[in-house]
Formats: C-alpha cells, structure tokens, sequence
C-alpha cells in the first residue's frame, strides 16, 4: 500500500492537469472550425492546452519526487519490523 501511495498523488494531478489541457485544445479545435474560424479564439485556447500537456510531466516527478522522499522512511521502517519479525519466527523453528 505505501508503494502504490508513492506514485497515486502524482497521477491523479497528472491526469487532472491533462485532462483540462485536452478540453482546452478541444475549444481550440471547435474554435477553428467554427464558420467563419475564430483564429484569435484558437490561439487562445491552444496555448493553455498545450501548457497542460507539457506540465503534466514535470507536475507528476516533481509530486512523485515528493512522495518518495515522504514515504521511504516509513517503508523502511515496515522492512525492519517485518525482518524482525521474520527473525523470532525463524528462532522458533
């Protein structure tokens, strides 16, 4: 569970900052096929949306990162005692 918690944060950021790029270049897209082509509204549009395709990237490392560096301690932590544990039960045998 604390493996699974390191890279859970960063992918649902991810997937929300991509999420919101793609439905910016979806009003891009409607914007210049309207009739007549709104090219200023294109523009407009396209330029947060391709932002959000390219942050999510660096957004989801940077979370990641983050989350590593929170939870390695507490998953070490884990290993020891279950080493320990592992260690009394072998003693009994």
């Amino acid at each position: 569970m604390l493996e699974k918690a390191k890279t859970s944060a960063a992918t649902m950021w991810a997937l929300i900052i991509g999420i919101t790029g793609t439905i910016f270049m979806a009003g891009a897209t409607f914007a210049v096929t309207n009739e007549p082509p709104i090219i200023w509204l294109c523009v407009l549009l396209a330029i947060p949306g391709f932002a959000g395709w390219i942050l999510l990237y660096f957004v989801y490392r940077n979370i990641e990162k983050r989350q590593i560096e929170k939870l390695q301690p507490l998953i070490e932590q884990k290993q020891e005692e279950i080493y320990e544990v592992c260690e009394k039960g072998h003693s009994l045998l």
